[in-house]
């Protein structure tokens, strides 16, 4: 495969091209939060039955997909092509490379609803492994070995994709129609292994920035946690996910309990209530507070042979939507020459997304006869959220940096 060149970190040094265009998180941050709000109207018009999803695809798995492979997906690709350039010191996609990237991403979108299921899998099932190879072949050259876990990581997420598709199409004859349910069985379990690697990578990235993020602004403050601690988090998590995609009942109860624990000690080891009064850092502190909560909550369905869906809404909206919007606020800012202070606006947003998550977790808990009120509430605070999002930094990702650098 012809190999594409990027410019080298002498040309970098200054602003060049289309400012949309200069940094991974700039397309892929706008998009994922258009997507964010995007999605759950679209989940609604599908849910009532107005509007199909691409031919063959049940709705639940549509949106399912989107979410996990669409929404989170666009983020964690503007991330990793943002942060590989501070971690490597080289130049990650920019201009037209980092345009045809996001392009795909967007006809994976389109081609989702309006595209028939074979086009649909065509094309969403090439980022992933592109962007894997692109994020790993930037660390070799860097010999950067410390992150290729995370592009490891990022490779498992697009074979997770690529055996959605495949039982989706599997389940259908030559003609697109559904024929079996047996492919649709891989394609969920494909979804759930996706949020099982989601989990891990949240895991280790906020590992390591949310604890250096709350020192930097409380000084002399300790948050430091010993190295055998963090392998035993980091190992329970990874093995009590698996055993739970396993089905293994109590033993993946257990460690799933075990990991939960180990994940609130570890928060509270970096002091959270330090961070009252900084909506910046006392956001990614909530939101990773729903590790545990929804690592718990699988513990408990799995113990009690009860659906998994609550522990999964926590790990999904509570933590990766949260951690996403923080994420994005925090890095946006930076990587536009932005103070890192927010606003109300965006602590409302924080606040908005974190009641989304309460919303959809506790009512089927704790008032399942108000399920479907529940779930427009939540989504329409999901909406919300990353609407305020585009309000403040939409025409931020379209403009030059205020300092007047590259990125």
């Amino acid at each position: 495969m012809r190999s594409v060149s990027f410019p080298g970190p002498a040309e970098a040094g200054h602003p060049q091209g289309w400012p949309l265009l200069r940094l991974g998180f700039r397309p892929f941050y706008l998009l994922a939060a258009v997507a964010a709000v995007a999605l759950m109207p679209l989940w609604a018009l599908i849910f009532l039955g107005r509007l199909q999803p691409a031919a063959g695809l049940p709705p639940v798995l549509w949106h399912a997909h989107e979410m996990l492979l669409g929404f989170v997906a666009a983020v964690v690709v503007g991330f990793l092509f943002t942060a590989g350039k501070n971690w490597t010191g080289l130049q990650t996609p920019r201009g037209a490379a980092l345009g045809a990237i996001a392009l795909l991403w967007v006809a994976g979108r389109v081609t989702a609803v309006l595209g028939p299921y074979s086009l649909f899998a065509a094309v969403d099932a090439l980022l992933l492994p592109l962007v894997a190879v692109v994020f790993a072949r930037l660390l070799l050259k860097a010999r950067n070995h410390r992150n290729l876990g995370i592009a490891v990581m990022l490779g498992l997420l697009g074979a997770a994709n690529l055996a959605f598709h495949g039982g989706v199409l599997a389940s259908m004859d030559l003609l697109g129609r559904p024929a079996q349910a047996g492919g649709l069985n891989v394609a969920h379990q494909a979804l759930l292994c996706g949020m099982a690697l989601l989990v891990v990578i949240e895991t280790v990235i906020a590992g390591r920035v949310i604890p250096m993020f709350t020192r930097n602004a409380v000084p002399g403050l300790a948050t430091g946690i010993a190295p055998w601690r963090e392998r035993l988090l980091l190992g329970s998590t990874f093995v009590g996910l698996a055993l739970w995609l396993l089905d293994w009942g109590l033993p993946a109860a257990l460690v799933l309990a075990l990991a939960a624990a180990l994940h609130a000690w570890r928060l509270a080891s970096w002091k959270p209530w330090a961070t009252r009064g900084r909506p910046i850092l006392w956001s990614l502190h909530a939101a990773y507070l729903w590790i545990p909560v929804g690592l718990a909550l699988l513990a408990a369905a799995q113990g009690l042979g009860q659906p998994a869906s609550p522990g999964l809404h926590a790990l999904g909206v509570g933590a990766s939507a949260g951690l996403i919007l923080a994420m994005m606020t925090r890095s946006s800012r930076g990587h536009t020459g932005r103070p890192l202070a927010t606003t109300p606006t965006e602590a409302w947003a924080y606040r908005l997304v974190l009641l989304a998550a309460v919303v959809r977790v506790g009512t089927p808990l704790l008032a399942p006869q108000f399920y479907l009120a529940g779930l427009v509430v939540a989504g329409l605070c999901f909406a919300a959220s990353f609407l305020l999002f585009l309000w403040v930094y939409a025409g931020w990702l379209m403009q030059p940096r205020v300092d007047g650098q590259d990125g």
